[in-house]
């Protein structure tokens, strides 16, 4: 991803951002962006081309967002085109009145959820003002940002500690909107409900207990944001689904092969048989134990799948899973266990050896 910003890319913007400003010192900023990118990750190529920018193009800052408004379409990729934000938090925190509009036109182009953050540190109240009008915004990169913008703990973004502590100041942005037209909108505000849902649970179902899930925009909105409480079996979260009483069936499960090599195929089955009269809802998942290297196991919930089972009856369940490393996890070789979860109760278990190499 670091190579994004290359120095093509950096050749490109600067022969742009010299034909929409005379001024624009095109030696200076390459000069400051091209030496040592190679050792450079990937947010500090992104910083460092806001500063070779104002280096190069020393003018006011109103003057500059002319230019950032100007250059943004000709950028052409939604992550490099962030830069000019971070170029906004860099130097308008003491004009917020000049930089939200500015991060308001730039996020169409590139999203402003990082830049905006210190602007909610520095005056909560002001920015959450400015956000509220941003919300009835007809364009969807707007609303999405006034959601993903304010989040408690956004993903690479700056924790808004006060948030976390309080949520409820941002909660009339999610009110507003709870049944957005854009599955782009609906996915920050699940994600921004369920980042709340770490630290206040009983807030967020206070709160999605009274909105009108009939609505399928906000039915999916609410299923995904109880969904780290669905995983740890929270009884209201689950109640709310119609899931919250204990299962009446006998489940069976099993995994195979039950020796895979890394990279390989695990294939889990589910026979689920109803020892009840009446139909009961279901939310499933399951729960793999890691073997890690200090011999404590880390445990991982996946979502299955969520069924109505009626009286008598009985399904089978096949998922299929690759085991393979990624950079957010590292497989060890040995015995892990699986859990099969129905309603948050533990239904059956199994286990599977993992060999990694040597």
């Amino acid at each position: 991803m670091k190579n994004w910003f290359n120095a093509a890319f950096y050749e490109r913007t600067a022969t742009q951002l010299g034909g929409l400003d005379a001024r624009f010192d095109r030696d200076r900023f390459l000069d400051h962006v091209l030496p040592g990118l190679a050792e450079r990750e990937l947010l500090a190529r992104l910083h460092r081309t806001a500063e070779g920018f104002h280096l190069a193009l020393p003018i006011t800052f109103p003057e500059q967002l002319a230019v950032l408004r100007a250059h943004a379409p000709q950028i052409g990729h939604n992550f490099t085109a962030i830069w000019p934000c971070a170029h906004v938090t860099a130097h308008g925190l003491a004009c917020p009145d000049v930089a939200l509009p500015a991060l308001h036109d730039l996020t169409v182009y590139g999203s402003a959820e990082f830049a905006l953050r210190p602007f909610l540190t520095h005056d909560a109240v002001g920015t959450l003002a400015v956000l509220a009008e941003w919300v009835r915004s007809p364009n969807e990169h707007v609303r999405r940002l006034a959601s993903e913008g304010s989040r408690p703990r956004l993903p690479w973004g700056e924790k808004l500690a006060d948030f976390v502590a309080d949520p409820k100041p941002t909660l009339p942005l999610l009110e507003a909107l709870r049944a957005d037209p854009s599955l782009y909108v609906r996915k920050s505000v699940a994600n921004h409900l369920n980042d709340i849902t770490k630290d206040h649970p009983e807030l967020v179902l206070d709160l999605v207990s009274g909105w009108d899930r009939s609505d399928a925009r906000t039915a999916w909105i609410v299923r995904h944001a109880l969904r780290t409480l669905i995983k740890r079996g929270h009884p209201r979260a689950l109640a709310l689904f119609g899931a919250g009483e204990k299962p009446r069936l006998t489940a069976s499960f099993t995994a195979s092969p039950a020796r895979l090599q890394l990279g390989g195929t695990l294939t889990l089955s589910a026979e689920l048989v109803s020892e009840s009269r009446r139909a009961q809802e279901l939310i499933i998942d399951y729960i793999i134990h890691y073997a890690r290297a200090s011999g404590r196991a880390s445990a991982k919930v996946f979502k299955w799948k969520a069924l109505t089972l009626g009286a008598g009856e009985t399904v089978t369940l096949t998922k299929r899973q690759i085991l393979r490393d990624f950079s957010t996890r590292r497989h060890h070789g040995g015995r892990h266990e699986l859990e099969l979860q129905i309603n948050g109760t533990i239904a059956a278990r199994t286990s599977f050896s993992l060999r990694t190499p040597g």
